[in-house]
Parts: structure tokens; sequence; C-alpha cells
């Protein structure tokens, strides 16, 4: 899949990120390893995590004297110490190179007040690592990497441009390659023709159109559901960290992919449809952690993920030149008739029939909050 950022954070020297207006295309794309290349990207993730520790105990070191260093002064500390290390000779020094530039963000962020400090990476976390651009090459469905080289790709990677980082990464049973491309600019789409529309999300439908067009949700969770149970069952009756222990967790995290695919497959058919037939859009703002406090609701949102949806549509949205407008958190879009602009006290989730009883209107629940969200795009 392609991701358009119209903006990306490129890292200094001091290991803080610098904004720069240069448009960038980041293309993840499956890839076909041998299993020796599999094992390959198990020990640079390896190498990765043990990297961002050693610099993070190195921190932590210094910041007990009263001694605050930098991602530079860390990699240094690290390149003598890992010297006691033979195994690491034979690693790519970039993985750890910029796990420990990624420790200096992350330090950075707990500093300015953003997040909490850094906590150390067990095996569980989640397997990735970067390397250089420049050691990189793309030669049609194939990318050539530091020391193991050329790695097989399911497709070919679609931008055109300076690659400026590539990361890989495993989730579940599959290894992905995020590929960074540096492009001239965005391609500009005349869609002045084309409608201005209001967008509901919800959870029975993933979205609702102002003009009645309605996209459905899978709901991946639920299908699957009564399968995950049963088999996070079984791992819980497997002994911890056995060889039975690992295949069922496998087992578990082939599940959990599989869901998370069918979830982004809707995502992305639904929001490409709607931002190459729309001129401008007009989106509610959503709260999720707040709407997550809602415990007989909380497994249903969690399943639509809409706060991923709505990232989605505004990512793809601006790569096509339209700029979403969020309406007001605290808009009633669903308690508002979008007829006479009447305002209902009370409104039952069970009442998918908007009756209004000052015009007398009657109209889908959803297309009238929808249709409501339309008039904050004009303008």
């Amino acid at each position: 899949m392609g991701v358009y950022t119209p903006i990306i954070p490129r890292q200094c020297e001091s290991g803080s990120y610098q904004e720069s207006d240069v448009p960038y295309k980041t293309h993840k794309i499956t890839l076909d390893p041998t299993f020796r290349q599999r094992r390959w990207f198990s020990a640079q993730c390896g190498y990765a995590r043990f990297a961002y520790n050693k610099a993070l105990e190195n921190f932590k070191a210094g910041l007990a004297q009263g001694n605050s260093q930098s991602w530079m002064t860390l990699n240094t500390n690290f390149n003598q110490r890992k010297k006691g290390y033979d195994w690491t000779l034979t690693q790519d020094q970039r993985a750890a190179l910029y796990a420990i530039m990624n420790l200096g963000q992350a330090i950075t962020n707990w500093d300015d007040g953003r997040a909490k400090f850094p906590k150390f990476k067990g095996r569980g976390h989640r397997q990735s690592w970067t390397t250089d651009e420049q050691s990189v090459r793309v030669e049609g469905k194939r990318v050539k990497l530091p020391k193991i080289g050329w790695v097989k790709m399911r497709q070919a990677l679609r931008f055109v441009g300076e690659i400026i980082r590539v990361t890989i990464s495993r989730t579940a049973h599959r290894w992905f390659v995020s590929i960074t491309v540096e492009t001239e600019g965005t391609e500009v789409v005349d869609n002045s023709t084309h409608p201005v529309i209001g967008i509901d999300v919800g959870i029975n439908t993933l979205a609702t159109l102002s003009d009645g067009t309605k996209y459905d949700n899978p709901r991946p969770l639920r299908r699957y559901e009564k399968k995950l149970r049963r088999a996070q069952r079984k791992l819980s009756r497997k002994v911890f960290r056995s060889k039975n222990w690992y295949k069922q967790k496998a087992k578990v995290m082939r599940l959990h992919y599989r869901i998370a695919c069918i979830r982004n497959d809707a995502h992305h058919k639904a929001t490409t449809d709607i931002v190459n037939r729309v001129s401008a859009i007009g989106i509610e703002t959503l709260k999720v952690t707040n709407m997550l406090k809602n415990k007989k609701l909380a497994k249903s949102l969690s399943d639509s993920a809409l706060g991923g949806f709505l990232s989605m549509l505004k990512s793809k949205a601006e790569a096509r030149g339209i700029k979403p407008k969020e309406a007001d958190q605290f808009f009633a879009s669903s308690k508002t008739c979008s007829g006479c602009g009447q305002k209902k006290k009370d409104l039952d989730l069970s009442e998918r029939t908007y009756h209004c009883s000052e015009c007398g209107i009657s109209i889908d629940r959803d297309v009238n909050a929808a249709i409501n969200l339309r008039p904050i795009t004009v303008g």
C-alpha cells in the first residue's frame, strides 16, 4: 500500500526531527525471503533491540550522575562496548545506529513532556530494523539489502524518486519492507466538478455519505472471535516458552494478522472510492479514547477502528489536494434535523430512522448525520 505524507520528519544530528515540505511517499511491500534470509532478518531485529537496550542502560546510568547524553554520545559509547561481543561484528551496523537514533528521539519526546520515559525492549516487542538507504537498491520485484543481498518482493516499488528510508519489519509470519521515497511533487487532480459530501462513521455501517452511499463494516473480529478464543485457550494450556507454546503462539498471531488484513482492506477500498468522487469532505471529530469507556460498545468500536479509518481518509484526501473539514467535537449531527435544524433532546441508538416532529421529515439516521456534516465544507 502507498501512504502519502506531505511533511515527513527528518532526523538531524542532535537527535531531534526537523520538518521538510518535500512530499514523501512510503510503499510497504511484502517480502518473499528464503529461510536463510528470515534468520538474518530476525538476527538484525535482535541486534537493533540489543543496541537500543544497551544505549538506554548507558543513558540511565549517566542520568543518575546528572549527565544527560545525546544519541551521538550513546552511539559512540555503544561502539566501544560492542567490541566485547564478537557476534556483533557480523551484523548490519546500521541496524544499531538507527535503533539508537530512535532512542534519541524517544528521549527528546520524554524531555519535552510529550511521552513517558523510554522502556527496555523485550523479545515480544515489535520486530523491525532500519538500514541505510545508500546501501539499498531496488530493481523490479527485488531489493538488495546490506550483507544479505537480493531479496524477492511480492510487487514492484510503485513510486519513483530518491530512496530516503528503508525499514524491514515482521507481522505474524510475514516480513515487509517499507521504502520511503522522495518524490518531486504530488499529482494535481481536477475534482472541481465532483460533489461536496459529509461523512458519518459508525459501527453497523463503516461510513455513510450524505448522498446515501453506504460502506459495509466487515467486523472481522466478530467473524473470527470464536476461532481466536479457541486458539488462545489452547495457548494458555501450553508450557510457557516451550516448542508447542511457540507453535500455538504463531497460530494466534496469524489469526490477528488475518483480522487486521480484512479490516485494512475494507478501509482502503472505502477511503479510495470516497476521495476519487468528491471535491470536499466534511467529517465528525471523534474522541475514540472517550468512546471506548462505554463497555457495551468498546469491543465493536475497536473492531471498527474508526480512528484509523478517519486518519487514512485524511491522508488520501490531502494527497489529492482535499482538506477535510472537521465538525466541532460537541456538534450533535445525529440529533439535529437536516431539514429544519430542530434538535432532539433524546435519541436512542436503537432508533435507526430519524423522525422530526417539526417538519415531519423521516430519514435514515446515518444519512441525516452525514447531511448535517456536509455544510461545514462550504465556504
